[in-house]
């Protein structure tokens, strides 16, 4: 291999990239704007809805109140209920999010209470959805106080303390390091992004520098210089592969400031306005920023680097078969799924890093990241995972180098 004419290549390819408008975008554009959009944008209007939803006065249907007068009166008083006259269709009522609960009472719940029978009230709710779900938690509520307040009276009635029914309290104390709280919380997202942004980095390069060129008829100038074959797909190589690294180096650097700013504005405690907790699906009060190890991410930058490496000499490998541009495109869209699903299942609960796991490509990126993430370092699978993707990469490598030396390749009709 020649260095100097690979430079020379390599730097070709990277002036005629950086006046492509499509490998911009997705080389400096998206991985810039994605993490402020999804944290900042995205996040907080989850956050605004789910406040929104949870100050709504519920609607709620009480089913079989006509006996039962005192508990319907005590309900009525509360102000984040507002009752509705009774109907034989209540449940399609609630399938329409016409009304969010509907409370069915046994006959003679009321006197019940007062005599000691055991009774079952039977709460209809529209599972799954955001604003019935929460009007179930307040009703709910309610009748866990009115369960209690009746479980007081019985007690005080036979001369006993309410402290019978209550021999101990339960307090929750979190000893858990910030870091490793927020790596848990995000840290199985935070790869998935990087591995997205990894492949769409190199993808619109290398179907241009292959493909491409093929369309425009500059692959057979190109070939014709005076430069050998491996010099040309090395130059090639590394151009997308800079393409990969910048887009996840500035997705890195938008993440690491975007969470800085985070916590500036909305303080290491912020409430539910703190948009990555509305990303991750936690309850809008209450919640901190979750915090990540700031040395995990070179860690997750430095392993990404030979997945980085895969993606960009495979990607050119399959892009070398097509004829043009939106043929590569019918190729290597169909990939993405391919490369999500392991990035997926490194994010389900349970999924723990092990031997094995830590040999299967990108399922052992997406393990290892989010325990990096947390602040644990398992350094026997780190190495592991790191070999064994230096190796795919070099498969990978020697065959895209193989795929340009073929003429029924580089010249397919």
């Amino acid at each position: 291999m020649n260095w100097q004419n690979i430079l020379t290549v390599y730097l070709k390819e990277l002036k005629d990239s950086l006046r492509d408008r499509r490998t911009l975008i997705s080389m400096i554009v998206v991985p810039t704007l994605i993490m402020p959009i999804i944290m900042f944008g995205v996040g907080t209007i989850m956050t605004k809805i789910m406040k929104q939803a949870q100050s709504e006065t519920v609607s709620v249907m009480i089913l079989g109140a006509a006996d039962s007068p005192g508990v319907v009166a005590t309900l009525k008083a509360d102000r984040k209920f507002r009752l509705v006259p009774e109907s034989a269709d209540y449940q399609q009522l609630i399938s329409d999010k016409k009304v969010r609960v509907a409370v069915a009472l046994p006959a003679g719940f009321e006197a019940g209470l007062k005599s000691g029978e055991v009774q079952t009230v039977s709460l209809y709710y529209y599972e799954g959805e955001l604003k019935s779900g929460f009007g179930l938690k307040a009703v709910q509520d309610f009748f866990t106080s009115l369960k209690e307040k009746t479980i007081e009276t019985r007690l005080a009635d036979r001369g006993l303390p309410a402290a019978v029914i209550k021999p101990f309290v339960i307090r929750k104390q979190n000893v858990a390091p910030p870091e490793k709280v927020g790596g848990n919380a995000i840290g199985g997202f935070i790869p998935y992004l990087i591995i997205i942004l990894c492949f769409t980095g190199a993808m619109y390069p290398a179907m241009d520098l292959t493909a491409g060129e093929k369309e425009r008829g500059t692959m057979e100038t190109l070939l014709c210089s005076p430069v050998h074959r491996i010099n040309i797909v090395v130059g090639k190589f590394l151009m997308v592969l800079t393409a990969s690294l910048t887009t996840v180096l500035l997705s890195i650097v938008s993440m690491g400031v975007s969470a800085a700013i985070g916590v500036m504005y909305f303080g290491g405690t912020a409430t539910s306005q703190s948009a990555t907790a509305a990303m991750v699906g936690k309850a809008a009060e209450g919640s901190s920023i979750p915090l990540i190890d700031p040395v995990g991410l070179i860690g997750v930058a430095t392993l990404v680097l030979p997945v980085a490496v895969f993606f960009a000499a495979m990607l050119l490998a399959i892009s070398l078969f097509a004829k043009s541009y939106k043929e590569a495109q019918s190729y290597i869209s169909p990939l993405i799924v391919v490369v999500i699903m392991p990035a997926v299942i490194g994010m389900l609960p349970g999924v723990e890093l092990n031997a094995k796991l830590a040999l299967v490509p990108i399922l052992n990126l997406s393990l290892v990241c989010k325990e990096m993430l947390s602040g644990v370092w398992h350094w026997p699978y780190i190495a592991l995972i790191f070999g064994s993707s230096c190796l795919y990469a070099a498969i990978a490598l020697g065959f895209a180098v193989k795929m340009f030396n073929r003429e029924d390749v580089i010249f397919r009709a």
